[in-house]
């Protein structure tokens, strides 16, 4: 090794030059990533020169070979001269390290052991120039360096491919390999692209450390140019960061105003570089699209930070209606809701529910059994009745007896239809903002400052579509909810209606229900479950000369529709810059969480759906499940 890390000067985070802040840490970011090279490729190549007489080197010696001309060419920055540096070291076939490599001077000599090539630069008297002070322009090592390999660093290709990631942030770290391999000679390892993709990444999107220093910032911003607005976050003792919350403005006079009493409880992790989970409330609005209320951002899923998330959902939405929550029943939920949203209604997520009882069976039953009973598992829990819920039930207990057992004991009353006393209009899982969630998974790699207003960007161009489009809307209704309509009044015209004294009346078809038009009830439960008027009451209104409108819950008129997305969500300007010393928010240290993304590709897998149970291998010989027969150990 030609020379021990202790024996560099490096680059410290605490020498920077006052005017010149991002330059020193680029140059930081490359004197580290330099230190590296030097290390390893004394080991194994890390760039490998694959001839002589290429024809890429060539193309890479006719761009680069001037890019240093010797004793007196000034640069603007270190990095720009280390840069240079780098380019002419490749056109010209020689390896160099570093024997000075600080803020205010850099000495770097060939790697070649006598070679006497070296060069010196330094800060330019009362400027902020570099400046070559010092050149010896010959080698001896007469191309014995050449077999050294050649310098590329994560740095280096990271700037090389920067403007392509950007036109493409799909460039996969192969085809950075093969395009450094065929445009400059350097045969780059899946790992060094990799790693060279990530320092790209940060070059264009801005240091994800930095990210959580300015989150004071960036929430005093989201306060002040959307008034109303929640923004708040927590530190732990060390001041790493703990959790954020956001909900702005216009989210939470939509759903006040506009929006069912009915709230989504979910949470997706987040595969960024300091991992994470974004916990998020999701309403529905008049046209059953997605209506995002707030979300949070927390270092883990625990019981502690989803009770502080509905501690400051309370707190932003502020109502004293009686809201149903669909969400999971397991890390706390079921205890913070009670404790936070004393006469909420809280329906046990069905996904949630059914993946607990695919997992709790897995092992003993077959993939065909599974798949029934998860299937007569939906059917109870929509069924609309009782003696429906009971007939579903008794097909499970037919199948398993110990899987009945559970379905009574997991506390219907919380998830079946037949039971459940909230208003969820017949919207049983949590995952029902979906849209949302693709929404993070397009931004969850961004520094958490980016990925919020990444978000916010969504939320505001969603709002301002939406109450561009109802503005062209004719009818009373929602589209989503005319169309219902229409189709139960369809059916309503085969259906005889048997007149009686009162409110009450009978209706008669595929079978026989009571509508009482003055409680908006229906023996057949379908009014109740969607709030709009089912067939039977519809035939009733016919008869009776009343208007079906009339009967429609208000959250799907188009009035209330535009209420949803009456107010707008403004853009927060000067996202990226860091505070100006003495502002009062720039007083809170904030740094990044403990926790970082595990070594190696990021696993990322899509949430499966409980109706796909994957079939598990059976034995041909005892017929056991979860083995084959080269494998069964039944004699």
């Amino acid at each position: 090794m030609p020379g021990s890390r202790s024996s560099r000067t490096t680059v410290s985070e605490a020498v920077v030059p006052v005017v010149a802040p991002i330059d020193v840490i680029v140059d930081a970011v490359q004197c580290i990533d330099q230190l590296e090279v030097d290390v390893a490729n004394d080991v194994s190549a890390r760039s490998i020169y694959t001839g002589g007489n290429d024809d890429n080197h060539r193309k890479a010696a006719q761009q680069w070979e001037n890019t240093i001309t010797g004793v007196g060419q000034r640069f603007n920055s270190f990095s720009e001269f280390r840069e240079a540096l780098h380019k002419y070291s490749i056109a010209h076939g020689f390896a160099y390290k570093y024997k000075k490599n600080d803020s205010h001077r850099v000495t770097v000599k060939c790697k070649c052991q006598g070679c006497p090539w070296r060069i010196y630069a330094s800060r330019l008297s009362t400027t902020q120039l570099i400046c070559i002070k010092k050149m010896h322009y010959n080698h001896t090592c007469e191309g014995s360096a050449v077999k050294a390999g050649y310098r590329a660093t994560r740095g280096w290709v990271g700037s090389i491919i920067k403007e392509k990631l950007k036109d493409s942030p799909n460039y996969k770290p192969k085809d950075i390999a093969d395009d450094i391999k065929r445009e400059y000679g350097i045969q780059l390892n899946y790992s060094q692209a990799w790693r060279a993709k990530e320092i790209a990444r940060e070059q264009l999107q801005g240091s994800y450390k930095e990210a959580y220093t300015q989150l004071p910032f960036f929430c005093e911003k989201i306060k002040e140019t959307n008034p109303g607005s929640f923004a708040t976050f927590t530190t732990k003792e060390d001041s790493s960061f703990h959790r954020l919350f956001v909900a702005f403005h216009a989210s939470i006079s939509g759903f006040q105003l506009g929006c069912r009493p009915l709230i989504f409880l979910d949470r997706t992790p987040l595969n960024s570089k300091y991992q994470g989970e974004l916990l998020a409330a999701t309403a529905v609005d008049g046209n059953d699209g997605i209506f995002p209320v707030a979300f949070a951002v927390v270092d883990t899923e625990t019981e502690d930070n989803w009770c502080w998330f509905l501690q400051e959902l309370k707190l932003a939405i502020s109502t004293s209606e009686q809201i149903t929550f669909v969400a999971d029943f397991q890390n706390g939920l079921k205890s913070s809701l009670s404790d936070i949203f004393e006469k909420c209604y809280h329906s046990y997520c069905l996904r949630h529910l059914a993946e607990k009882l695919n997992k709790d069976l897995k092992g003993q039953f077959s993939h065909e059994a599974r798949r029934f009973m998860i299937n007569d598992f939906y059917a109870a829990a929509y069924a609309p009745k009782l003696d429906t819920f009971e007939r579903s039930i008794e097909n499970i207990k037919g199948i398993s007896p110990e899987a009945y057992d559970w379905v009574i004991q997991s506390e219907p009353e919380h998830w079946a239809n037949a039971f459940f006393n909230g208003a969820r209009y017949n919207l049983l899982s949590s995952n029902f903002g979906q849209q949302f969630y693709s929404w993070v998974s397009e931004a969850h790699e961004l520094p958490i400052t980016q990925m919020i207003d990444a978000l916010r960007g969504k939320m505001m161009e969603t709002i301002y579509t939406r109450r561009v489009e109802s503005n062209q809307w004719i009818t009373k209704l929602t589209p989503s909810k005319e169309e219902l309509l229409q189709k139960e009044t369809l059916v309503a015209r085969s259906l005889q209606v048997l007149f009686s004294e009162g409110s009450r009346f009978e209706v008669r078809g595929e079978s026989v229900d009571t509508v009482d038009i003055d409680n908006w009830d229906c023996s057949c439960k379908g009014w109740q479950l969607t709030g709009v008027p089912c067939c039977h009451a519809i035939a009733v209104f016919e008869c009776v000369g009343r208007n079906p409108y009339d009967y429609c819950s208000r959250y799907f008129t188009v009035d209330n529709y535009q209420l949803t997305y009456a107010e707008s969500i403004h853009p927060v300007p000067n996202v990226d810059r860091p505070p100006v010393q003495g502002e009062s928010t720039a007083l809170v240290m904030v740094t990044p969480p403990p926790t970082k993304r595990p070594p190696g590709r990021p696993k990322i897998k899509q949430v499966e759906s409980i109706d796909i149970i994957k079939r598990q291998l059976q034995c041909s010989k005892c017929k056991g499940l979860g083995h084959n027969r080269k494998t069964c150990k039944v004699s």
